[in-house]
């Protein structure tokens, strides 16, 4: 699938601009762990931009609308990784995709929400302040902290080098993602 027949999925069922600014921060960080891994940067980050594709349109019905759309276009592999991007779904982690997405997705938004109370935003922000902010439950209250851990654990990555890269990730896109 190319990125372009990805971005045409999304903005079939998403419209509001926080979501698809989401949708946006997971492919860039996703595409940054493919080229780490040796991985295939265009299905890692049509992954990560895919991951919520459904959510805004069909809240009920999430993630099934996207997994079934990837499995009739034969993305397997992506639809899989969708699939278990949720550990209460209790769909099993096959390979690094699957891995990758459930570690990116939570932490992501936690780290842009991060961004969103420093006056300079992601350029002075650390995996020290991050992890602070974690710890504080009404902060971004809604992101699910043992998502975020677990993630990190099925992923083997450190959390704190795992945010780090993250940071790295969206900071050439600071001005794109408005942090």
């Amino acid at each position: 699938m190319s990125r372009e027949e990805a971005r045409e999925i999304l903005e079939s069922m998403t419209k509001g601009e926080s979501l698809l600014r989401h949708a946006r921060s997971v492919e860039i960080v996703m595409e940054s762990y493919a080229n780490k891994l040796g991985e295939d940067p265009v299905e890692w980050a049509n992954t990560g931009l895919l991951h919520d594709a459904d959510y805004e349109a069909y809240p009920n019905e999430h993630p099934n609308r996207i997994v079934n759309q990837l499995r009739e276009l034969k993305e397997e592999k992506m639809a899989h990784a969708i699939s278990a991007h949720y550990t209460k779904w209790n769909v099993p982690y096959e390979n690094n995709l699957d891995k990758a997405l459930l570690a990116c997705d939570e932490l992501t938004g936690f780290v842009i929400a991060c961004c969103h109370v420093r006056p300079e935003g992601i350029v002075s922000l650390t995996s020290k302040s991050v992890i602070k902010k974690l710890k504080q439950k009404g902060f971004a209250a809604k992101v699910e902290r043992d998502e975020v851990y677990k993630g990190a654990e099925l992923f083997e990555v450190d959390l704190k080098e795992h945010i780090d890269f993250i940071i790295d990730s969206l900071k050439t896109h600071k001005e794109e993602l408005g942090i």
